[in-house]
């Protein structure tokens, strides 16, 4: 029996995580033995977490007539463990459980202030200051935080689960109603291979509104938004209401949907094989360089190799493609009549009579021209507003994977010495 192990989330690939538009791709271990870069399946299932149902050395599936735990048999069913299950295998089960817990709040939760930060960084063609390194961007977080509340950069939130939900089922479905693979096999052939990246554009093609409704909401400003007014449920409203076009009207700056399928699902596919393709070679590195054979009931063997590798192929990714990213976002936003936080130090803190708050009031006429005017007004630095937030998202999940690692690899001595 396989077990499938987590990978990042921000699909287009990984993960991380940190874009919900898009599905992610998770490797699959077989439970009898070490991970071999021949066993390695592309899956883009929701992940399970480590060691919450992961089957052990000398464990069995069990039967649907068998009750759990029958003769104490090691495996047997699901509850409590059998008296022949070792303490140390059920320490390592709630470790790897708990390696995944840490890996999937981080990525989701934790590190959500600093993907609004970039967002807003990204879309503030006014600003000064482009945040290119992480201690600018955190200056700001701050500032802007302690002028508006907790809630200033924890905003949109639920509306980015609410989209990675409709992404990863509208790829379920497309998969089950057409031939496009939702999954690699291990010999794959060039057909299969381009009907699965297909099958990724076309989800992020699919989720798109709801996608450009999210991004409203994480960039607004708390200053302008109406609490009294807003619902949980209003990405789903308002990406129906963009995609029919029906609604409160709009500036005439808005670009139709069909401007961006294109710039979407182009990102989508890059992301998703950039990631895929970094942590199979970080892996397949991990593999080589390792100086003993792996031990799969160790959980730093069994989990970490592929979380850090899950966080290095999403890592890689979203720095090639941020540049896209920004493009993509920009016109995503254009002719919404958002307005968001002024992203520079001063005007963040609200010095001089500055404002704190700042419309959004491009008028880019498509991707192409997106691009042309970010280089000849900005400069190529302009592609890369906000890009400390996300050194400072992938630097705290890395930081508290490390100290996860850290932890567990106390327990174990711990254990192993009582």
């Amino acid at each position: 029996m396989a077990s499938r192990r987590p990978d990042s989330f921000d699909g287009l690939g990984f993960r991380g995580r940190d874009d919900p538009l898009y599905g992610a791709s998770y490797p699959v271990r077989s439970a009898g033995g070490p991970t071999e870069l021949q066993q390695h399946h592309w899956v883009t299932t929701p992940p399970d977490i480590p060691g919450s149902r992961n089957l052990h050395h000398g464990e069995r599936t069990p039967q649907r007539d068998e009750p759990p735990g029958e003769h104490g048999a090691p495996g047997a069913g699901w509850g409590a463990p059998g008296p022949g299950v070792p303490p140390a295998e059920q320490l390592n089960r709630f470790a790897g459980f708990g390696i995944g817990l840490v890996s999937l709040f981080t990525e989701n939760v934790l590190a959500h202030p600093c993907i609004v930060f970039r967002r807003q960084c990204q879309v503030n063609y006014h600003a000064r200051c482009y945040h290119l390194t992480p201690f600018s961007a955190v200056a700001v977080m701050y500032s802007i935080t302690k002028a508006q509340g907790l809630k200033a950069l924890w905003k949109g939130m639920g509306s980015t689960f609410i989209v990675h939900g409709v992404s990863l089922g509208a790829e379920g479905l497309m998969s089950e109603f057409t031939p496009l693979p939702r999954e690699l096999p291990h010999r794959w052939s060039c057909k299969q291979l381009a009907g699965h990246l297909l099958l990724k554009g076309l989800t992020a093609v699919v989720v798109l509104p709801f996608y450009c409704a999210s991004l409203i909401e994480t960039v607004q400003s708390e200053i302008v938004r109406d609490d009294s007014s807003s619902g949980l449920l209003d990405c789903v409203r308002e990406g129906l209401t963009r995609l029919l076009g029906v609604g409160a009207p709009h500036s005439h700056r808005l670009l139709p949907l069909s401007s961006v399928l294109l710039p979407a699902a182009l990102h989508a596919i890059l992301r998703y094989a950039i990631a895929s393709s970094v942590q199979r070679a970080a892996l397949w590195l991990h593999q080589r360089g390792r100086k003993q054979h792996a031990d799969p009931s160790n959980p730093l063997d069994a989990y970490f190799p592929e979380l850090a590798a899950a966080w290095a192929g999403s890592l890689v990714a979203d720095v090639l493609l941020f540049p896209l990213e920004t493009a993509l976002h920009r016109l995503g936003l254009q002719g919404t009549r958002t307005i968001i936080d002024a992203t520079d130090g001063v005007v963040a803190a609200g010095n001089a009579g500055s404002p704190l708050v700042l419309p959004v009031n491009t008028q880019y006429d498509g991707f192409s021209d997106c691009l042309h005017a970010i280089r000849r007004k900005e400069g190529p630095a302009g592609f890369y507003r906000g890009f400390g937030a996300l050194a400072a998202q992938y630097a705290l999940h890395g930081a508290l994977l490390a100290a996860a690692r850290t932890l567990l690899r106390l327990l174990l001595l711990e254990g192993r010495a009582g």
